[in-house]
């Protein structure tokens, strides 16, 4: 049966290691790639709406990050930046794509950035939303600290009470996401991805300095997402533009959401598609 280019189909594809991941993919071929993946907690249906409103401009891939929906992945030591990063080459080269744009919102924008260094040649742009905080040394620990409650919390008492006394602190629009992912989460699987907590993304972010990709970037709203942070990182950038949209509690649902954001990134991937 044949699919429609605005209908999201599922793909199936083997990482690297073997191991089997998911996602969705819609629009036409022969329009530029976006691989837009989502934050921690949720997974790729919290994007399908900004996809959708995408698809006249790219060709649209949504994955479920290792860990994550249906990525199902339980071995806490398949859990590191470099993995992700090329879970997304892996993805590139299960659909034979040589480049893509490549972006996310919180922990996909940091995969994206890790994606972009280890691959510099296969970013064609990319989209940062809400980009998560880069930790010194010592929040770093309390990083740690904070990863290994929240697993325990998983594996005692559930994904709704791990979450619990962390969404109050964070931007409305993850907590909408992350409750309407979890019926659709593996628990051992959640648990198992916050062992990405031991891991380093960056040191600092004089790391990104090398980064040659042109991004787009838009700021978070709280701690783990600081603002301040996207300001530098557009700085810094060679190709870096802060984005006008901002992260705002009016920002509620994913369909509110995918209207918030769909614009700017769409004039963004015209503008760098011609070029």
């Amino acid at each position: 049966m044949s699919v429609s280019k605005g209908e999201f189909r599922s793909i199936n594809y083997s990482a690297f290691d073997g191991q089997t991941l998911f996602a969705v993919t819609a629009g036409d071929p022969k329009l530029s790639s976006l691989v837009l993946m989502h934050g921690g907690g949720p997974d790729h249906q919290s994007l399908l709406p900004l996809g959708r409103q995408l698809l006249n401009c790219c060709r649209v891939i949504l994955p479920d990050i290792r860990g994550y929906g249906r990525s199902i992945c339980r071995d806490a030591g398949r859990h590191t930046w470099a993995q992700y990063a090329d879970d997304v080459a892996a993805l590139l080269d299960h659909l034979g794509l040589d480049r893509a744009f490549v972006g996310g919102a919180g922990l996909g924008s940091t995969v994206a950035l890790r994606f972009a260094q280890a691959y510099p040649e296969r970013a064609k742009g990319l989209i940062l939303i809400s980009v998560e905080d880069i930790e010194d040394d010592d929040a770093k620990q309390l990083e740690v600290a904070f990863m290994e409650a929240f697993a325990e919390r998983v594996r005692t008492d559930g994904i709704d009470a791990a979450w619990a006394p962390i969404l109050p602190d964070l931007a409305p629009i993850i907590g909408v996401m992350v409750r309407d992912a979890i019926p659709r989460s593996d628990p051992a699987s959640i648990a198992a991805a916050a062992s990405i907590g031991y891991d380093r993304s960056f040191r600092s972010v004089n790391d990104l300095a090398s980064i040659e990709a042109p991004a787009l970037i838009f700021p978070g709203m709280d701690a783990r997402h600081p603002p301040g942070l996207a300001r530098n990182l557009a700085r810094m950038l060679k190709g870096g533009e802060y984005a006008c949209t901002i992260m705002s509690p009016d920002i509620d649902t994913a369909h509110t959401f995918a209207s918030a954001f769909a614009p700017e990134i769409a004039e963004f991937i015209a503008r760098q598609s011609a070029t």
